[in-house]
């Protein structure tokens, strides 16, 4: 089955998209969690969101699923890897798992902090950013999870039951805490220490901290957003964010990016109003392409 409109992110910019292209009775999918964002999640209190004054994040984000709910839009909770343009369609990975789109949007937020060294080198090579995606390739094998979620507890716990030997390397806040805050397999070993490098030679073989190293064939760095520029071969970007023009489109013809991927500010009404334009442009596009196909049937 070909989408009209596959759109990867669940937060503002994604969701506003999703609602607009439903609307306009496009065909879309729509990648992200069930929480949403964990941005919004975590936000005490908002004030700046119109008609929405002194909101807590939780409300914010129920008042969003509420309206995702009536339009019939439902997340598909597979985490995309890889995104390839095919020249008339797009092809989304997910493991083995492939989705096929005309158009993409791209919500994916965007990737804070500096990437560990030898991150984006490996990748591909032994780095990975989807333990249930991958994890088949690692059978009776070491692997690492370099966790920035708590969400990534529930990866390393499902690479246990398929690697030799899985080791945990929490990053988030309550990293300094002990064993018993983390829900993990006791199989698992927890690496209380920040990783400095991934090294390896034509694939990655091992994760070296301050004091030590440990032998590895892979390793998943699980965070909220992974880069786009990894996500998306070709696409151009300016450090962190896509570049994109006054209709939200990329250099990708069909590709489109809106909320914070796109650029400062970071702002959820923002977000949202560039989800909107995304999804009319991409709604316009589509509407071309159909034209387009009829002109040609009738000169044949």
């Amino acid at each position: 089955m070909r989408y009209d409109i596959a759109i990867v992110g669940s937060g503002p910019a994604g969701l506003s998209a999703a609602i607009n292209a439903k609307i306009r009775n496009k065909n879309i999918i729509l990648f992200g969690t069930s929480n949403l964002s964990n941005k919004i999640v975590k936000a005490p209190s908002i004030d700046n969101y119109l008609g929405f004054y002194e909101i807590s994040g939780v409300d914010l984000k129920d008042k969003f699923l509420d309206h995702i709910k009536q339009l019939d839009i439902e997340i598909c909770e597979k985490r995309i890897n890889n995104i390839y343009s095919m020249g008339d369609y797009f092809a989304l990975m997910s493991g083995d798992s492939m989705y096929e789109a005309t158009t993409v949007i791209l919500a994916t937020g965007v990737e804070y902090g500096k990437p560990i060294k030898g991150e984006e080198e490996f990748l591909g090579r032994g780095v990975g950013y989807c333990a249930t995606c991958d994890a088949p390739l690692y059978k009776d094998k070491k692997v690492a999870i370099i966790g920035y979620n708590k969400e990534s507890e529930e990866e390393a716990n499902f690479l246990s039951e398929i690697a030799s030997k899985t080791y945990f390397i929490p990053m988030y806040k309550n990293e300094s805490l002990m064993r018993g805050s983390l829900h993990l397999d006791s199989s698992i070993e927890v690496i209380n220490d920040r990783p400095i490098q991934i090294h390896g030679e034509t694939l990655v073989n091992k994760v070296s901290f301050k004091e030590k190293q440990i032998d590895v064939d892979g390793v998943f760095v699980i965070k909220d957003s992974a880069s786009v520029k990894s996500l998306v071969p070709g696409l151009e970007t300016d450090g962190p964010h896509v570049i994109v023009d006054t209709n939200m489109a990329t250099n990708i013809k069909g590709c489109y990016a809106c909320g914070d991927c796109a650029g400062k500010p970071y702002s959820y009404i923002k977000s949202a109003g560039q989800g909107q334009i995304a999804a009319l442009n991409a709604v316009s596009y589509l509407d071309k392409l159909k034209m387009e196909a009829k002109k040609l049937q009738k000169q044949d």
